[in-house]
């Protein structure tokens, strides 16, 4: 905070450097004539002059234009003539000041020197754990609001001025400490609390890979044990950052390929992943079922790649045709050298015989024009598309493809999955092993607690700290606490609350869908699913003995004197 002060004032130094040497020339001058012109008493003989002390307060107050007027004795016309000039001249030093000072406050060297002040003392102040938001297009500011909804701080940064602009003026819930600066800059980072006791991650989801390679090398070697989430849309990047070690990369191409695949092989699968991946409190996505068969992929680059080696991976090679505008090496599959915009390379394709079209371009126009074209040529086509932009996401929903994978969606929901609960990576894996009778049962009882909106979910780890009352009554082990108890309403004991437990972990162990009269164990962690009511309600039950006690026995204690007192 030191430097940030020292710039500011050296900034203000540097820029008020000639006013304040016009003005000490001024005063000087001014006071030094006083101390060497002779005065007049009341009788009109000549006195000896003002001394420096009497001299500088006059000029004090006159060139102040306070105009005390108190002065020991009438001027002499010597006197008079010297003061006349020095209030012109120090009219004009103050003139020039002043507007040297309007201008100081309209230097954007200073403004940002303020900023970043402002800047480093709310990080600073903060008290609460907080993530450092590297980049707030579309991915950073959907992650934004995410956080603020499952009430986590986060400190953004990034280079244009325009997205900060935007998040001063969202509706959060806590202030938001937002800096215009350069992220890949380490200095920026230290700044933005990444050595401060409650950053719990760093998220680089800027619109570049360099930048974010660039940010997850820097949090690496200057604080190696912070997590790092950072984006990829390129293989070489993806795998230089898993080569030092960073959390989490999101490959959002590779992510959504096999999502997809996961949508081929068992669609109830696939629709609970969306469910649980998905901003809460948004309508629930509707049940889609990818056929098998011959698919069309138009546009091989990262994404069109991605999908082709799934569709690979279920042995349907023979039946991928590979349409791009690039001479590429396709693997050994049927390859058309063309954009896929017209009609005649869709048929050469063999449009008419095709169950599904993957719009792959790096084009947003391009895959919308695609995606009309075959719709006309074969309108039962299964028709997957790729944006890149949501400015274009009015024009996606008027043509309602089967499938749009929005870029920005899938990192965010990736991003935040990892950050809010670590725990529903590896469920979902498991829920890729499962078969689709296993993840239709779930959904069927996670629908009545949905009622419509994608639900919440959450990762209770029972210990001292984040669950005090739990933990401690797990140590009794004549009175077991089963699952039940986070279950169960805090407020009437006969109702349940509207939430489910999907995966409990125990020292390694994976227990998937814990039966309610399962006991619990400190160190336990479960995720759930369900509405924030029934968490909140959860975490009341898990932080205070009276409400687990009613809970587990039904009946209703305070802990204070009066409430002891008055319930007898």
């Amino acid at each position: 905070m030191s430097a940030v002060n020292d710039s500011v004032l050296f900034l203000v130094l540097r820029r008020m450097r000639a006013p304040l040497i016009v003005m000490i020339l001024i005063y000087a001058v001014s006071i030094f004539g006083l101390v060497l012109i002779p005065g007049v008493d009341a009788n009109g003989l000549a006195t000896a002059p003002m001394s420096f002390f009497d001299a500088f307060y006059f000029i004090s107050y006159t060139a102040s234009t306070i105009g005390f007027g108190e002065i020991p004795n009438a001027f002499s016309y010597g006197q008079r003539f010297w003061v006349t000039a020095c209030i012109y001249l120090t009219v004009i030093g103050w003139t020039y000041s002043i507007l040297s000072i309007l201008n100081l406050l309209k230097d954007d060297g200073l403004q940002r020197a303020l900023a970043t002040g402002r800047f480093h003392r709310k990080v600073k102040n903060l008290s609460e754990p907080f993530c450092i938001i590297c980049g707030v297009g579309e991915t950073g500011s959907l992650i934004c609001t995410t956080l603020d909804q499952v009430q986590m701080r986060f400190v953004v940064l990034d280079t244009r001025p325009e997205p900060l602009q935007e998040l001063e003026l969202g509706d959060y819930l806590a202030d938001v400490p937002a800096l215009n600066a350069d992220a890949q800059i380490p200095g920026i980072l230290l700044l933005a609390g990444l050595r401060h006791s409650h950053c719990k991650a760093v998220l680089a989801v800027t619109n570049s890979d360099e930048a974010n390679l660039a940010i997850a090398m820097n949090v690496r070697l200057l604080n190696p044990g912070i997590p790092v989430i950072a984006r990829a849309e390129h293989a070489a990047t993806a795998a230089n950052m898993d080569s030092f070690g960073t959390n989490f990369v999101v490959d959002p191409y590779a992510l959504y390929a096999r999502r997809l695949a996961l949508a081929m092989r068992s669609p109830p699968s696939y629709q609970l992943v969306e469910w649980l991946t998905r901003v809460p409190g948004t309508p629930i996505p509707e049940l889609h079922k990818p056929p098998t068969g011959k698919w069309i992929v138009c546009g091989y680059g990262h994404f069109g790649r991605a999908i082709v080696q799934h569709l690979d991976t279920m042995g349907l090679h023979d039946d991928v045709r590979i349409i791009d505008p690039r001479p590429t090496n396709p693997d050994d599959h049927l390859s058309i050298v063309s954009a896929g915009t017209e009609a005649s390379p869709l048929i050469d394709a063999g449009i008419k015989n095709a169950v599904g079209l993957v719009a792959a371009s790096d084009n947003d126009i391009n895959n919308l024009s695609i995606a009309i074209t075959a719709r006309e040529l074969n309108p039962d086509l299964f028709i997957v598309m790729r944006q890149s932009s949501s400015a274009n996401s009015m024009l996606f929903e008027a043509f309602d493809a089967n499938l749009t994978m929005i870029t920005t969606q899938t990192v965010a929901h990736a991003c935040l999955s990892y950050l809010t609960t670590p725990m529903l990576s590896r469920f979902i894996r498991e829920i890729e092993k499962q078969p689709a009778a296993w993840a239709e049962s779930l959904i069927k009882a996670l629908t009545p607690i949905c009622a419509g909106c994608v639900p919440f979910v959450w990762t209770t780890r029972i210990n001292r700290v984040k669950t005090p009352a739990l933990a401690q009554a797990l140590h009794n082990v004549d009175c077991p606490v089963s699952v039940a108890a986070l279950m169960t309403s805090n407020r009437d004991r006969r109702e349940s609350l509207k939430l489910l437990p999907l995966m409990l972990e125990r020292a390694g162990q994976i227990i998937l869908r814990p039966a309610p009269d399962l006991p619990l164990h400190n160190g336990d962690k479960i995720i759930w699913t369900g509405t924030r009511e029934a968490w909140n309600e959860q975490k009341l039950t898990a932080s205070y003995g009276n409400a687990l006690d009613y809970v587990l026995t039904g009946k209703s204690s305070t802990g204070s004197w009066l409430g002891k007192y008055l319930n007898g």
